[in-house]
């Protein structure tokens, strides 16, 4: 599987995010510990929101930890809403069209986990994506598939809404195709001003998701802290630093939504 995160606050250098922590996701590339996949070296993205309504994003398919272009970049970037994400693939080959974050539009999204049984499903599900969403497509993961399916169940008016209907699609066809393998998701999406994110599974084995207490006070590996501003926050697979009070983990079947200076948990469904 794979690792993700997802920052909405104050404006801040990504590199304060993604390299100073002592459990970073660069660290999570190598030494992941909430997963099976320890290594996620099959690429990596970031995405990030600045003085445009689009997103800017980065994508290489060597190891974040062996990128000093990312190192640069997050050194020079600052940003109030930022993703990243290293990657671990299940089967999808290793290109930049298939790292995350995907983009359309204004939308950002990343993804851990995977449609069971996806080669089974695939075809069915490619052929409920609307025409002109699917002519955008550049890669051959599921991820692709399931925003590309959102964004046809109307993610763009209703984000929730279409992230639920997409789910409820991709369940519907298991069923009926007699997959038996599971379905496992978390994912974040982002408009430029609004962070959401979810757990699934179809068994009860969802991949691992959390976010950040209220001004965490984020360890790095020297031992100094930066804490975070009020208001701001993070949603990731994995925590950042082994300090537990800087952690709350989402509970299976949830969702989060980042607005304003807020936080709200609540049932997926």
């Amino acid at each position: 599987m794979c690792r993700w995160l997802a920052y909405r606050g104050q404006s801040l250098a990504l590199e304060t995010i993604l390299m100073a922590p002592e459990h970073s996701i660069l660290d999570q590339s190598r030494h992941a510990e909430r997963t099976n996949f320890e290594i996620n070296g099959d690429g990596f993205g970031i995405g990030w929101y600045g003085s445009r309504s689009t997103p800017g994003v980065f994508h290489d398919v060597r190891p974040a930890w062996n990128d000093q272009n990312l190192r640069s970049v997050a050194a020079h970037i600052r940003s109030p809403l930022f993703m990243a994400h290293v990657r671990a693939t299940t089967g999808s080959p290793v290109s930049r069209s298939n790292c995350h974050p995907f983009v359309h539009g204004s939308w950002l999204f990343v993804h851990n986990g995977q449609i069971g049984g996806f080669d089974q499903l695939k075809h069915r599900l490619d052929c409920q994506v609307s025409p002109a969403i699917y002519a955008k497509r550049t890669g051959t993961t599921d991820t692709e598939t399931m925003f590309q399916l959102a964004l046809t169940l109307g993610l763009e008016e209703d984000p929730i809404g279409g992230i639920l209907r997409m789910i409820e699609r991709v369940e519907s066809d298991r069923e009926k195709e007699g997959v038996t393998e599971p379905f496992h998701m978390t994912v974040a999406l982002a408009n430029g001003e609004d962070l959401w994110a979810f757990r699934h599974a179809s068994d009860d084995a969802p991949p691992s998701l959390y976010y950040s207490a209220p001004e965490a006070r984020l360890r790095d590996s020297s031992g100094a802290h930066y804490t975070l501003e009020p208001g701001s926050a993070l949603v990731l697979s994995e925590p950042l630093d082994r300090d537990p009070e800087n952690w709350i983990e989402v509970e299976p079947e949830s969702r989060v939504t980042l607005q304003g200076n807020s936080i709200r948990v609540e049932g997926l469904f």
